[in-house]
């Protein structure tokens, strides 16, 4: 599906489009919309990411960024509908817990932990508040395609710092920026925004929900204020993965010429 805008285009994985609103939105309006959409349409329209995969084309079996999690404690942030908790559970974390901004995304995560014997702590917040997660507790947080809905991206990254233990790590995952800056226009792919524009803007992906593209030095002086060092970022497109899928579509056309996913690993210093 894909609706355009004579202002700007933007692409949202099936290429919804949205027009800039403003970089100072009330989060209480982001807030209240998204939450909104994720209680009402969830995964129906936009098909969930979760581990091993880290969005289109990059999988954490070939990048093995967690590593070994055996007796470890992870914190989740947006975990949807628990199919990564469970990822992590078969992987013998010794503790799990998530927040998510959905109290119906929360409800079929604990069905959904249920039916499999997992068990984990799932409160319901929005990740820039306060939430009665425990500081300096974590081995691990990571956030598969969450971290972006954040409004305030340094508050969040700071809580995640004190949830974690001295030399903790932090992974998550998101949409590169220049995937949202193109469209397809007659075969070729096109500019249709400024990669500099940081401004909120709705989408409408049967239903509404409001978005902000951040550069990825957004991401990184956010992550460094709040104390972390970068020790890896991927953003190329795994060819085994490609190959495997014999996928013909939009997204697999401009993952073969431009990054669609970045995934960074930090640490906690």
């Amino acid at each position: 599906m894909e609706k355009k805008s004579a202002n700007r285009s933007i692409i949202i994985n099936a290429g919804e489009v949205g027009v800039a609103i403003s970089e100072d939105m009330d989060k209480n309006v982001v807030h209240k919309t998204n939450s909104f959409y994720w209680d009402t349409k969830g995964n129906d329209f936009l098909r969930a990411i979760v581990l091993p995969y880290y969005g289109a084309f990059i999988s954490e079996e070939n990048c093995q960024l967690f590593g070994d999690i055996s007796g470890k404690k992870l914190l989740e942030i947006g975990c949807g509908n628990g199919q990564s908790l469970q990822y992590q559970a078969e992987r013998n974390a010794s503790e799990l817990w998530a927040v998510d901004i959905s109290e119906r995304q929360i409800e079929k995560a604990a069905q959904h932990l249920e039916s499999f014997g997992v068990s984990a702590k799932l409160i319901c917040s929005p990740m820039e508040e306060e939430c009665g997660i425990p500081a300096d507790y974590f081995d691990y947080v990571y956030s598969i395609y969450a971290i972006g809905w954040t409004t305030d991206l340094e508050g969040t990254f700071g809580r995640i710092a004190s949830y974690l233990k001295r030399d903790g790590v932090f992974i998550f995952s998101w949409s590169h920026p220049i995937h949202r800056c193109v469209t397809e226009d007659n075969g070729r792919f096109v500019f249709k925004k400024s990669y500099f524009d940081e401004s909120w803007y709705p989408v409408a992906v049967e239903g509404e929900l409001l978005l902000a593209d951040r550069k990825l030095s957004t991401y990184v002086n956010a992550l460094a204020k709040a104390g972390f060092v970068v020790e890896q970022m991927i953003e190329q497109t795994d060819e085994e993965i490609m190959q495997s899928r014999d996928d013909n579509s939009d997204i697999a056309k401009r993952a073969k010429i431009l990054p669609v996913t970045f995934v960074i690993k930090a640490r906690k210093l």
